[in-house]
């Protein structure tokens, strides 16, 4: 059996991933109201990823000033501006973009075919380890397929609240922008994903990695913003001013908290077990905006939920097997195995 420490870093680290979800249910449905105001997303991406980058430095410096490199290869700065880029500016972007046009319950549940693409990602760069004669892989093949059928399931049978929009019309065409947004968001966040797992092999501070790759995106934003639309624009919101600071200071906040904590749990346990708790936010999600904003949850959508839930467990109860393997096997070699068994799967 796994040590007492072991047992309780496991602990922390899915309470925490779940936890996560849960707080950017709640936001992401807080969101919605305050887009439809007529806010400019790219400025809520500018400010709230400088404020994210603002109260992350600090742990970052006090905790792994003797982790960060004395070197910067070429090829590793050229990663890290990738994932400012796609995690930060690209992803962000084409998320709200999809809240806007369609509901924070799709908006939830379409990342959830993030781990889909991700688990292939990682078992062809070498990420995950994936053997057709284990079951325990196979376990984690058969999660992932019924947790990506369920978020299907769910994003079809999740129907918009037609009141909120004028005409059919309008609904077809932004329904199906939305879901367009949300899909290339997707695409980006896996690879993003992946490529972080990469990085995290000769930067293992996730604190700075975190601090980094925020204010690389908040300066990428406003040049983009600066380029399409000529100046950093703040849209004409019908809210007041200190009402939007408050927002962003409290996003940034639990921002920083969560890419934080889900950057230690990618080092410590890879990125596909950090993406599979993505449904926790799904379901949250649609029953926040069913009580809030008088969204619809259909039979079919709580089909979904439960197929998503499923294969999360699925692929939990696999990955806690493969890790009681490793340690057992560790400690009849003598190796250190509470040491080693903290390292995700980049082997």
């Amino acid at each position: 059996m796994a040590s007492p420490r072991v047992f309780t870093q496991d602990f922390l680290i899915i309470a925490g991933l779940a936890l996560i979800q849960i707080i950017n249910a709640a936001y992401m449905v807080l969101l919605t109201p305050i887009l439809n105001l007529g806010i400019k997303p790219l400025l809520l991406i500018i400010f709230g990823n400088l404020t994210t980058s603002f109260f992350v430095l600090p742990f970052a410096v006090v905790f792994e000033r003797e982790k960060w490199p004395t070197k910067l290869t070429p090829a590793l700065i050229i990663q890290v501006l990738c994932i400012a880029f796609g995690g930060v500016t690209t992803f962000q972007a084409l998320l709200l973009q999809g809240l806007k046009k369609t509901s924070p319950a799709i908006a939830s549940a379409m990342p959830n075919l993030a781990p889909g693409v991700i688990f292939i990602i990682a078992a062809c760069f070498g990420f995950e380890k994936v053997s057709m004669k284990c079951k325990y892989s196979m376990t984690k093949i058969l999660g992932t397929m019924a947790c990506l059928s369920g978020a299907i399931t769910m994003s079809f049978l999740q129907s918009p609240s037609a009141s909120s929009l004028p005409s059919n019309e309008n609904i077809n065409q932004d329904w199906f922008i939305g879901c367009s947004c949300l899909l290339a968001a997707v695409l980006v966040v896996s690879c993003t994903t992946v490529l972080q797992a990469a990085v995290m092999i000769h930067i293992q501070a996730p604190f700075t990695l975190c601090a980094v790759t925020s204010s690389l995106g908040a300066v990428i934003t406003a040049f983009v913003q600066i380029i399409t639309g000529g100046n950093l624009d703040i849209g004409s919101p019908d809210i007041s001013i200190w009402i939007l600071i408050a927002v962003i200071l409290m996003g940034g906040m639990l921002t920083a908290s969560c890419l934080a904590f889900q950057t230690w749990c990618v080092m410590k346990k890879g990125p596909v077990l950090v993406s599979m708790f993505s449904p926790i936010q799904t379901v949250c999600s649609a029953v926040l905006a069913s009580l809030l904003l008088g969204k619809f949850i259909t039979w079919g959508s709580v089909g979904g939920m439960m197929v998503m839930f499923m294969g999360l467990y699925m692929v939990l109860w696999a990955k806690k097997k493969e890790d009681s393997l490793i340690y057992e096997a560790d400690k009849e070699n003598g190796r250190h195995a509470t040491d080693d068994i903290e390292e995700p799967l980049l082997s």
